[in-house]
């Protein structure tokens, strides 16, 4: 269906259990033709996820275990170039120039999935607050609730008014 509509980078798919574990899994699916590296920043407290960030190929999957009443933000980070110590540059989403943000946010632009996991209720949403640079999408899998999709899966770039558009 929408995954054979567009080449996304992060296809979020987000099981909330319907019993009470201890995590929820989030698994983040790169379906460019090209790899992307997933930028991961906790927010204040909160603990870091693979390091903050790794280098996800085509067409492949990478699952995360997050813990319960853990919040924050994923983005995508493309043409990036790292050498054998994790050192480099991204062209869109460099959290300082390292393979792994370790807690640093993306330099904009930057497509946002952020997630919050409640006691009660989780909240995501897919946001454009740091700009646009790769699509994005949030179909929850599974669980209970009335949890619907979220996205940012148009080339935004194709739209952009010129002195606004990044080249990258």
């Amino acid at each position: 269906m929408l995954i054979s509509l567009l080449p996304l980078l992060l296809f979020i798919s987000i099981f909330f259990p319907i019993s009470e574990v201890s995590s929820t899994t989030i698994t983040l699916y790169n379906k460019c033709a090209h790899p992307v590296w997933p930028g991961i920043q906790p927010s204040a407290g909160k603990p870091l996820l693979a390091r903050g960030g790794f280098k996800l190929p085509p067409n492949k999957a990478y699952t995360l275990h997050i813990p319960p009443l853990w919040s924050g933000r994923f983005w995508g980070r493309h043409g990036c170039s790292f050498d054998a110590s994790g050192r480099g540059r991204c062209a869109t989403g460099d959290c300082g120039g390292s393979l792994y943000c370790n807690g640093v946010g993306g330099t904009p632009p930057a497509t946002l999935a952020e997630i919050t996991l409640g006691n009660e209720q989780d909240f995501y949403d897919v946001s454009l607050v740091d700009g646009y640079n790769l699509a994005v999408s949030i179909p929850p899998f599974k669980g209970s609730g009335k949890c619907s999709y979220a996205g940012c899966v148009r080339d935004l770039k194709l739209m952009c008014p010129v002195g606004l558009k990044s080249n990258n």
